[in-house]
């Protein structure tokens, strides 16, 4: 009897193994079979952390996957809004108008199946130019400089030139890659550059090495002035994110958060959640910007629906999302 017994009990367990294998797999039956990440251009930070981010989740769920060069936040909203990429970075500036229907890259089109999914780090907004520009302040930026902006429609390109515009500066306006524009910089194509990215920035970073540069920090009235009109934050870029620094900068900032397109399988968000969000060790490994991604800073997100595979990962851990803001 005993014998019998144990044998049943056996048979139980190896027939619950099975039953929750198999639920296992169809749980990820609806799974894409491969990713993409919008990320921007080579040589910004976007493209370091988003190609980095996508190799690993592709390495941890054993799904193919990567990231993908694109035109920088604008058009990842877009491209995630139709599909064309299951993941995206962007920062809350075009988030807020794709959400209303304002991208410049589809007017009239409210982009309402772009979901958040983690916090990544904020966009400082900083001037770079040659050391032997002489240009050291704003103010010094002369009329009709050659500035680069990033890619067409990236976040830099839709609000920095509003923003020097705003400070009274009078340039003309030059796009391409971050790594493109820095080659210009130092063949005196370009008298300034632009740069709103991650830091440390990596084209500002290869600029250091190769010439002398000057980081230019904005005023406190200059910031003033820009956070009256711009969906920005004061920020400080520390001193020992450049050699060229020998202090903090001064600048602003805006957040990114990283998007998923709110129609994918809530487990399959929910497990590239709790990867990114319990590994950041692993995502600083990636980029030292990651620094930031982490749970807590959710509460930087007031734009976008939160998709309800990370909300559930958030919720679980003791983080709220107010159920208004969840997809």
């Amino acid at each position: 009897m005993r014998m019998t017994t144990t044998k049943t009990a056996a048979l139980l367990l190896a027939g619950s193994a099975l039953v929750a294998a198999a639920s296992a797999q169809a749980d990820k039956a609806d799974w894409p079979q491969s990713f993409t990440v919008g990320t921007a251009s080579q040589g910004g930070t976007y493209y370091v952390y988003g190609s980095g981010w996508a190799n690993f989740i592709a390495d941890e769920l054993d799904i193919s996957g990567g990231g993908e060069v694109t035109g920088g936040p604008t058009q990842n909203l877009a491209l995630v809004n139709g599909g064309d990429a299951a993941f995206g970075l962007t920062t809350m500036g075009p988030a807020a108008d794709a959400l209303n229907g304002e991208s410049p890259l589809a007017p009239g089109v409210k982009m309402d199946n772009v979901c958040a999914m983690f916090p990544m780090y904020e966009t400082p907004f900083s001037i770079t130019t040659l050391k032997n520009s002489g240009i050291e302040t704003i103010a010094d930026i002369p009329d009709g400089a050659r500035i680069g902006f990033g890619p067409s429609a990236s976040t830099s390109d839709t609000y920095f030139p509003e923003i020097l515009k705003t400070l009274g500066v009078d340039f003309k306006r030059r796009n391409g890659g971050w790594t493109d524009l820095g080659g210009q910089l130092q063949d005196g194509l370009l008298d300034v550059i632009a740069f709103a990215a991650g830091i440390p920035i990596p084209a500002v970073s290869q600029l250091e090495v190769q010439t002398d540069v000057n980081i230019v920090e904005f005023s406190e009235d200059e910031v003033q002035s820009i956070l009256d009109k711009f969906p920005v934050a004061e920020f400080m870029i520390p001193a020992s994110t450049y050699s060229t620094l020998e202090e903090d900068s001064r600048v602003v900032s805006m957040w990114n958060f990283a998007i998923a397109g709110c129609d994918l399988p809530d487990d399959f968000v929910y497990e590239v959640t709790k990867l990114t969000m319990e590994n950041n060790d692993r995502m600083r490994s990636i980029h030292r910007s990651a620094e930031t991604t982490i749970p807590e800073n959710i509460s930087h997100n007031t734009v976008l629906p939160f998709h309800p595979g990370a909300a559930r990962w958030y919720e679980e851990n003791g983080y709220e999302i107010d159920p208004d803001l969840i997809h």
